[in-house]
């Protein structure tokens, strides 16, 4: 499903933290936005979420998601955090079946058949073998897995995704950014995704939302928004930009003369 964003603006302690943030996501598509540090990356996926207040528009599919009950949100956008919460003493199983509470009655249980999709969910993400396991005794990509496992669970056709390679060796940011991939073609989901790695942004995106103190300051295709101009510009990094396959740009630093 398409997501939209108009003229999006959000104030925290009466300060301005997004201006007239527009965003446009094809359905199917995935997108990332990007940004130095403190630009208002995470408050805008928090905002598309729904979970923080703000004015301009929100659609998913033409749906004013701002205007649903969370219940009903939760049906259409999945989130994945950075740094979520997880329950302690709680089973891979048990945590992953919490991605299907939009869909269970209020002082109900989970259904056979939402115990059939957690368990399949587990498996498409070669899972299986830790269903049992205590959150706790997970390795840092074992637990983004676990992580998306949840979010996929809810059965939304958008996923949101907030820094999904944080505090990965490089290894397994590159198995987690093909599983997302792979989940996407197959699945026909909108993806919407912060990533602080300029690299893996481009050569996973489809497009590329640069934020910089709250504004749009560049968006297009990754060759057209990562160029060594605006990386210079908005990081203050001196890099080299070469082309990669596909025709999509590879970033490494440059020491300056």
């Amino acid at each position: 499903m398409t997501v939209k964003v108009a003229g999006l603006g959000v104030e925290l302690d009466r300060r301005p933290i997004l201006t007239g943030v527009d965003l446009h996501v094809p359905e199917g598509s995935w997108t990332a936005v990007i940004g130095p540090n403190g630009a208002g990356k995470s408050t805008l996926l928090r905002a598309v979420l729904g979970l923080l207040d703000g004015v301009g528009s929100v659609t998913v599919a033409g749906r004013d998601l701002r205007a649903l009950k969370a219940r009903d949100r939760a049906r259409l956008v999945a989130y994945a955090p950075q740094n979520p919460e997880l329950p302690p003493g709680m089973s891979v199983f048990d945590y992953t079946l919490l991605g299907r509470a939009p869909y269970i009655p209020y002082l109900g249980r989970e259904s056979v058949r939402d115990r059939t999709i957690a368990s399949d969910v587990l498996e498409r993400l070669h899972l299986t073998s830790f269903a049992g396991r205590d959150l706790a005794h997970l390795s840092g990509g074992e637990r983004q897995r676990v992580v998306l496992a949840r979010a996929l669970a809810q059965q939304s056709p958008v996923l949101v995704l907030d820094e999904p390679t944080t505090a990965l060796d490089i290894g397994h940011q590159q198995q987690v950014m093909e599983l997302i991939d792979a989940l996407r073609l197959a699945d026909g989901l909108t993806i919407v995704t912060t990533l602080h790695d300029l690299t893996l942004a481009g050569q996973y995106a489809d497009a590329l939302v640069l934020l910089a103190q709250g504004r749009v300051a560049a968006a297009g295709t990754p060759a057209e928004v990562l160029t060594r101009a605006t990386i210079a510009r908005h990081f203050a990094a001196n890099v080299r930009v070469t082309t990669g396959a596909g025709g999509r740009p590879v970033l490494s630093l440059e020491r300056p003369c």
